[in-house]
């Protein structure tokens, strides 16, 4: 696997130098002069824990969330109070972890942020199916949340049951006429969570969970409703994930993604992957049928039935994180939070950064990294890498370039290199094997390590 990746990136950086990442941190963090800033907050609590969910959460403990949360806060005011006035940043995304399950308190984690930084494109957070309900929407809302991600996964509970999860009758019901029921997706984004305003109402006789859903959507609007699924599950078909897509269109979502499935080698899934030759087909078929229903594609794994209707937190030239395991990504590092909360709230307390690793880019780095996250937007356009850089992309990727064109990968239109599905596919394939060789080393090594003193890649 990591064979794929080391030479992909010895070519790319023109260098044999790995990724190293070391035990070190900043006490000021250089983001004054970032243009398009984007911000993440990392809630790491859930009711309970998914086998396959390789992300940074632990059992829900209501006086050590908000123990947490107290720290959070300091980081944001340690962090904003280095920069004078108030930063402009592009948005705000809320992942975890259930972040729903700190919605009492996210008028303080608001209130702080607002305090030195001034939000442009809105504020989005994740949910469990459980929690779109009327009072937790309204808490949001009227905290000034503007996009909601709800992790449906699978409306049918074969699928449910493949990734082996449950849900309590008594909070409500299941997503199916089986038990069963949604938890997290692999960005780990939403696990089941039962909370005081959170759990639905029981079911009234005939209605059925999508129903309840729309209902709440449309009593508590937002700009943009992502409802998110899984793809590439045994023995899952086309007509199954078409149908699941068709549901959240006509249940409330103008805005849908579908995450491959990756197996982490920390976790205890047990699901069996598919087969290439099958996955491709499968992405194949039903990118075709989104474009034939006029849904728009805004990156490699979304696609939106309204132009203006998005939700993404990775597509962010920079950014900053704050919370355990939240990363920051500057001009010329990449940081990463320790994902120990113990040690986490230990170093706010003295006032001190999170960080527990840092690696400082070359310049061929850094433009390596720019490049694979642009083009999970499906396109890249050379005028804003030579404003970012400084130099054309063409002089620096020219072959590249014209090979991913030569494969059928890719096409120029107007200057600007649009993906075609081959192309989209294959950053599906590859984004595997980037996550197994980098990302799942990397966070195996820190479920263990609150501080460890080096990593490669």
């Amino acid at each position: 696997m990591s064979l794929i990746t080391t030479l992909t990136r010895t070519w790319l950086t023109r260098t044999l130098k790995p990724f190293t990442f070391l035990n070190e941190y900043d006490r000021v963090l250089p983001y004054g002069d970032l243009d398009r800033l984007g911000l993440y907050i990392h809630i790491p609590f859930c009711r309970s824990i998914c086998a396959f969910c390789p992300y940074c959460k632990v059992l829900y403990d209501a006086e050590k969330m908000n123990r947490y949360i107290d720290a959070l806060i300091r980081e944001i005011h340690l962090v904003g109070e280095t920069y004078a006035g108030k930063k402009e940043v592009t948005s705000l995304y809320f992942g975890g972890g259930t972040p729903a399950l700190a919605a009492d308190r996210l008028p303080e984690i608001l209130d702080a942020v607002r305090a030195h930084f001034v939000i442009t494109e809105g504020i989005g957070l994740e949910l469990h199916p459980d929690n779109v309900t009327v009072p937790v929407l309204t808490k949001l809302r009227d905290a000034g949340v503007t996009k909601i991600s709800i992790g449906i996964q699978s409306f049918q509970p074969k699928y449910q049951e493949v990734l082996g999860r449950t849900l309590s009758h008594a909070a409500g019901g299941d997503f199916g006429p089986e038990a069963g029921s949604p938890d997290t997706s692999r960005r780990g984004e939403d696990c089941p969570d039962r909370h005081a305003d959170a759990s639905p109402a029981p079911f009234s006789r005939g209605e059925s969970p999508a129903d309840r859903l729309a209902a709440a959507l449309e009593a508590v609007p937002f700009e943009t409703v992502s409802m998110d699924f899984i793809f590439a599950l045994p023995g899952q078909t086309y007509e199954d994930l078409k149908a699941d897509i068709e549901t959240a269109f006509t249940h409330g979502a103008n805005h849908i993604a579908i995450y491959p499935y990756i197996d982490f080698t920390f976790t205890k899934s047990t699901v069996p992957v598919m087969p290439k030759k099958e996955k491709k087909a499968l992405l194949d078929r039903i990118t075709a049928w989104c474009a034939s229903q006029g849904y728009v594609r805004n990156t490699i794994w979304t696609f939106a039935k309204e132009p203006e209707a998005g939700y993404s937190s990775m597509t962010r030239e920079n950014f900053l994180g704050f919370g355990c395991s939240a990363t920051t990504l500057l001009r010329d590092q990449f940081k990463i939070n320790t994902f120990s909360i113990d040690e986490y709230c230990r170093r706010i307390g003295e006032g001190t950064l999170p960080t527990c690793l840092t690696t400082r880019f070359v310049k061929r780095q850094r433009m390596v990294y720019y490049l694979f996250w642009t083009a999970y937007s499906t396109r890249v356009d050379p005028k804003d890498f030579e404003a970012f850089f400084g130099g054309p992309l063409k002089k620096l990727y020219g072959f590249e370039l014209w090979l991913v064109k030569a494969l059928g990968c890719a096409v120029e239109k107007d200057g600007v290199y649009e993906m075609t599905p081959k192309g989209a596919f294959y950053y599906h394939y590859y984004e595997q094997y980037y996550t197994l060789a980098y990302i799942d080393k990397m966070w195996g090594i820190l479920r263990k390590e609150a501080f460890p003193e080096r990593i490669e890649l």
